[in-house]
């Protein structure tokens, strides 16, 4: 019995990941071929980039909403309905001939990677009651959606090389990890609240959520953390073009390294958090990122962007997987997925805002200093986390 219980476990556990990885393809799919679409539909380029971008903004905003219908109609029926509904408003990026219906279907895809984003994360939180555990499984999650950002670019560069349109056909696999999840995800006894639970839940949740000094406190540094992170992924290359001369595969192999250190390091964040705590860990995460970029503007060798990528990927996976494993363990079982949600929305949020912030900085100066800006705010933001840690509130982790 206990094999066939493990066995159903990780099947669970498998079918949630493939799932959370979806998270990533909007952007992962269209950013290889949009040199393609902005050709064939002459579109420009200015408005272009926010074809890659848009979907960061719904799903900033629909996070926390599905995450609250999720807990009152059921975490599973929000998954599946979003995993059909990213599937077929991905695949309509096809039938699009202009930049306004396209930028639609983007912004459609956006409300549905925060419904699956939201309901695959509760239903991850509420399988893993055992805060260890359940650390464990956020960190599989993390670097599951780490290695999706390494497979998911070069299967739409390759599928898409004949045709742009072919690479969008991708979202459709939703589909058949929407069928999946029908399937084997009920099968498990589900969770519920009590009756007087739900009614509070149900009463103003979002709320309860946010009146949780602890949570507050950490997600504003979500969003920070994920906009020094997706800096990198966009002034990286143009920083390799500008010192090396780098063709566009070099500069992926680089950006692959950072997303190699990410996964490895995620997997890390259980035994680090049992061993010093969750904000040591996010600070040793931050300072790893901001050792980082001050090495970055110094380098003149490939050699050397390498292992300096894969440290820095190690500071963003520490820093985001533990934040998530520490927003997870501060909320009350009935809180978890609307929590993890708005923690999802404000990671989302901090990609969407990064190019405006970063490219501010560019304009005024250069890369280098976008690179220096970069650590300082990573810097700042693990003392702030060290300095509320020293004057904790209730409910604070230490």
């Amino acid at each position: 019995m206990l094999f066939v219980d493990r066995l159903q476990q990780n099947r669970r556990l498998l079918v949630l990941l493939a799932l959370g990885s979806l998270t990533v393809m909007p952007g992962a799919v269209i950013a290889p071929v949009l040199p393609e679409i902005i050709q064939q539909l002459q579109l420009d380029r200015t408005l272009a980039g926010y074809l890659v971008s848009a979907h960061y903004l719904t799903v900033a905003i629909f996070s926390p909403v599905l995450g609250i219908l999720a807990e009152r109609l059921g975490s599973i029926r929000i998954l599946v309905i979003s995993a059909i509904l990213f599937a077929l408003s991905g695949a309509a990026g096809t039938l699009t001939a202009d930049f306004f219906p396209m930028l639609m279907t983007r912004g459609l895809m956006g409300v549905a990677t925060g419904g699956i984003a939201a309901a695959s994360l509760g239903i991850l939180a509420k399988d893993y009651p055992n805060p260890e555990n359940r650390s464990q499984a956020i960190a599989y999650a993390s670097a599951t959606i780490t290695l999706a950002n390494i497979v998911y670019p070069f299967l739409a560069g390759w599928i898409g090389s004949g045709q742009w349109q072919f690479a969008f056909y991708l979202y459709g696999l939703a589909l058949p990890l929407g069928v999946l999840a029908a399937l084997i995800l009920p099968n498990r006894r589900r969770t519920r609240s009590t009756a007087s639970d739900t009614s509070t839940l149900i009463g103003r949740p979002l709320r309860a959520v946010l009146s949780h000094t602890g949570i507050v406190r950490l997600l504003p540094t979500v969003g920070i953390s994920a906009a020094i992170g997706f800096a990198t992924i966009i002034y990286l290359p143009m920083h390799l073009r500008a010192t090396l001369d780098t063709e566009p595969v070099t500069n992926g192999l680089v950006l692959a390294c950072q997303a190699i250190g990410a996964a490895f390091s995620a997997l890390g964040v259980r035994p680090l958090i049992q061993r010093i705590g969750a904000i040591p860990t996010i600070v040793t995460g931050l300072s790893l990122m901001a050792i980082g970029l001050l090495i970055l503007p110094q380098l003149d060798a490939l050699a050397l962007f390498i292992p300096t990528a894969l440290l820095f990927g190690a500071g963003m996976g520490l820093a985001l997987t533990s934040h998530f494993a520490a927003i997870a363990n501060l909320a009350p079982m009935e809180l978890q997925t609307i929590a993890l949600a708005v923690a999802t929305s404000m990671n989302f949020l901090g990609q969407f805002s990064s190019p405006t912030l970063f490219g501010w900085v560019l304009r005024q100066s250069s890369v280098t200093t976008v690179f220096y800006t970069a650590a300082g705010l990573a810097i700042l933001t693990g003392l702030f986390l060290l300095l509320s840690a020293s004057h904790p509130k209730k409910g604070d982790l230490r």
